[in-house]
């Protein structure tokens, strides 16, 4: 199966619809197509049906013999473009980076980078005790090897 097909019929698809957007294409050995989408007020099954329609319509499944699996992603899939930070501003995240793991909330996210903040007890400058803090971490995309939004129950 052409990949490079699939994609620009899955574009065509998803422009239909500027609120959604694409997580991941994929096409496995055994030619099962896994198309991940997303989009900025959720998406509805009649629109992962729409999209599943597009890609049967023009794909011929007695010539390209294969399976198709059009899905959003769940909870615990990391976070992968930044139009889902956007759309998780005001969330928890957590995320990983090289050096360490933060937990906070999602209060910024541009083309560039993100900022959390969150609380944190340190011990008091003078004297005994803790004090609680206000701290803020500014991360680039670049740096953040995975990012999770927590879900509070």
């Amino acid at each position: 199966m052409n990949q490079a097909a699939l994609k620009d019929i899955v574009d065509e698809a998803l422009a239909l619809n500027e609120s959604l957007y694409l997580i991941e294409l994929s096409i496995s050995v055994n030619n099962k197509v896994q198309v991940v989408v997303d989009g900025d007020n959720g998406v509805s099954l009649s629109e992962t049906m729409r999209i599943s329609r597009a890609i049967n319509d023009n794909f011929d499944r007695e010539v390209e013999d294969f399976s198709l699996e059009v899905s959003t992603p769940d909870i615990a899939h990391p976070l992968k473009v930044k139009r889902q930070y956007i759309k998780n501003l005001n969330r928890i995240l957590k995320v990983k980076t090289e050096e360490e793991e933060l937990e906070g909330t999602l209060v910024t996210a541009d083309e560039d980078k993100i900022v959390l903040q969150w609380k944190a007890r340190e011990p008091k400058p003078v004297g005994k005790g803790k004090v609680t803090v206000d701290k803020t971490a500014t991360l680039e995309y670049t740096e953040i090897k995975e990012a999770k939004v927590k879900i509070l129950f």
